[in-house]
């Protein structure tokens, strides 16, 4: 650094040679392929800014995603979808049907379906039952995409490995 009063100052900044080209930059990759995904996601999310936030982070990953805003959307969402649906994505406290009986209600019809509920509330009764059954499939709101798309593919995985030592 060359530095004169009223005149400013000047770095020097060097650089190390690199041969050839560069690498292609990570941050060019959108994601690491391991958190990418074809599946079909039903999320239910009563907040509706949240709902379309939430399955737009999907979308980046590959997911296609059925969005409802409460359990009886999603009910018929998932009656009139032709094809399996591979993860419910639900909320836990939801007007009139909380996600628990929402998945209830939907794994007798989906049996392969996986769950993961989600919260923005820690302390709620509700939650901390899911919880403490089954906490692997469970994230605290707010979260990055990039925390949801590893929680989806850790459910999906899980999922895909039950159901390979059952059969």
């Amino acid at each position: 650094m060359h530095s004169k009063p009223n005149l400013g100052s000047r770095f020097v900044i060097c650089f190390p040679q690199i041969d050839g080209s560069p690498a292609a930059s990570s941050s060019l990759v959108p994601e690491a392929d391991y958190l990418l995904g074809t599946e079909t996601i039903l999320l239910v999310e009563d907040q509706e800014v949240l709902k379309g936030l939430i399955a737009r982070m999907l979308r980046k990953y590959g997911y296609a995603v059925l969005d409802a805003a409460q359990g009886g959307e999603a009910l018929l969402l998932a009656e009139q979808h032709d094809g399996p649906i591979d993860l419910l994505l639900t909320d836990v406290v939801m007007p009139r049907m909380n996600g628990p009986e929402l998945a209830s209600r939907l794994t007798a019809t989906y049996p392969k379906m996986a769950v993961l509920y989600m919260s923005g509330y820690s302390d709620d009764t509700i939650v901390h039952d899911v919880v403490l059954a089954n906490p692997m499939h469970y994230i605290q709101k707010p979260f990055s995409s990039q925390k949801l798309a590893n929680k989806v593919r850790e459910v999906l995985a899980a999922r895909d490995e039950h159901h390979l030592s059952t059969t």
